[in-house]
């Protein structure tokens, strides 16, 4: 797999409800731009999602494909691809979550393949472009959450700390 895209931004939320948010997959629709539908098809041991289908509408890509999850408490939690789509032939990532003041200090992780070939160049833009787009959401969907209300609400307006 080719190197991995990363950003960070940080939550105004604890890190249990921003790990909430990241496992609840029936909610990916409302929050996560492209993202028409996320089942879990295993659930875990953990009562966590071991392996989830996805259905991907973006515009440019249309796609269902299954990624595998390992979770490591509320701190982390990585994923491969588990079913090829369409277009997407590889694809692994993840996310560290980290106290940080009254919130969370979220990172993303990701490399994406395509059957399509594309530019080194281009293929990095589109995972940033997914990445801070996803974290956006994500941010927006933990700090929404009555448990957001526990964090530092200079963090909730953002805090200059992107």
């Amino acid at each position: 797999m080719a190197d991995k895209t990363s950003s960070s931004i940080t939550v105004g939320a604890p890190r249990a409800a921003v790990m909430s948010v990241i496992a609840d997959f029936a909610a990916y629709p409302e929050w996560a731009t492209g993202v028409r539908s996320a089942e879990v098809i295993e659930p875990g041991a953990d009562g966590r999602a071991s392996q989830v289908r996805f259905v991907l509408d973006d515009g440019i890509i249309k796609d269902s494909y299954v990624l595998a999850y390992q979770w490591d408490t509320d701190a982390a939690v990585r994923w491969s691809l588990a079913r090829t789509g369409s277009m997407i032939s590889e694809m692994s990532g993840g996310y560290q979550l980290a106290d940080e003041g009254g919130g969370t200090r979220v990172t993303y992780e990701l490399a994406v393949g395509l059957r399509v070939p594309m530019l080194g160049m281009l293929k990095r833009k589109a995972e940033k472009t997914i990445i801070d787009t996803a974290l956006k959401g994500l941010r927006a969907r933990a700090e929404s959450l009555p448990a957001a209300g526990t964090a530092d609400p200079g963090l909730a307006s953002g805090g200059g700390r992107d």
